[in-house]
């Protein structure tokens, strides 16, 4: 992999990881339509240092309200700051449990499906939609909702599903603010990342290759800009209910993918 191509998979994930379209089936469509020899498969390691980028542009972004959860977990009076925490971590387990024991079966469904990407995508759009139209209300998110907004969270493991895009919208369908909507979307995936990385490094199946340390670097940089941009860019954009233009782009991008893969079986 030469840096150019890292730098342009790095954007991808950067953009993609916090906009509501999906990075997972993003990289999914750009394998199949580029092909293997323009798109060279990326490695373990590499696919962990761009997660490790995005993660940390979130990290920045939301670098108030991470540490208050710190705090929250090492408190024991039962505060605000606390009950954030352990909601925080309710909404982690379904996609820890999806992890822990499903993780063959979610690999097969990145095989380069196009039309199965495509499908959804299509869902990725009608989420955007309904919640695009909901009433903005003070509501906050409570324990039910954080384990709700979990399952969404899971389910979007799958490529095409958008995961925050599935989170927030689940959580303005709840009856949630949706800037604390977008809020808890994006922190509750942190764990999750290192949780991953953290896995992956002490299985011992990552190939760390000097050669590649360049590409790796401007891959980083480029996740962790990208991930700047657009995590920020899209606490506005749930302000302001924009969410219905993601919809139509993922309607679109569902429907190419769809009539691409039945053309290309």
């Amino acid at each position: 992999m030469d840096v150019l191509d890292a730098i342009i998979l790095g954007v991808v994930q950067g953009l993609t990881e916090f906009l509501p379209v999906s990075s997972s089936g993003h990289l999914e469509l750009g394998k199949a339509i580029l092909g293997d020899n323009s798109v060279p498969e990326e490695s373990l390691l590499f696919t962990v240092v761009l997660h490790f980028a995005t993660a940390l542009s979130t990290i920045v972004v939301f670098r108030k309200d991470i540490w208050e959860i710190i705090r929250g977990l090492f408190q024991f009076n039962w505060n605000e700051e606390s009950q954030f925490s352990a909601k925080i971590i309710v909404s982690m387990l379904p996609a820890v449990f999806v992890g822990l024991f499903f993780e063959e079966q979610l690999e097969a469904f990145f095989g380069g499906n196009v039309m199965f990407v495509g499908f959804m995508l299509l869902i990725t759009a009608v989420l955007l939609y309904f919640a695009d139209k909901a009433k903005d209300t003070n509501k906050k998110v409570n324990f039910g909702s954080a384990l709700t907004i979990g399952i969404s969270q899971a389910i979007a493991m799958l490529p095409g599903i958008s995961r925050s895009g599935a989170t927030i919208s689940t959580s303005v369908l709840l009856g949630v603010d949706k800037s604390k909507s977008a809020r808890f979307s994006f922190l509750m995936v942190v764990p999750l990342i290192f949780g991953k990385i953290a896995k992956d490094l002490m299985s011992g199946e990552l190939n760390f290759n000097g050669g590649n340390n360049m590409a790796m670097g401007a891959g980083f940089l480029a996740a962790f800009i990208a991930g700047l941009a657009a995590c920020t860019w899209m606490i506005q954009l749930v302000r302001k209910s924009k969410l219905s233009y993601f919809a139509i782009y993922c309607l679109v991008v569902g429907l190419i993918a769809i009539i691409y893969g039945f053309l290309n079986p």
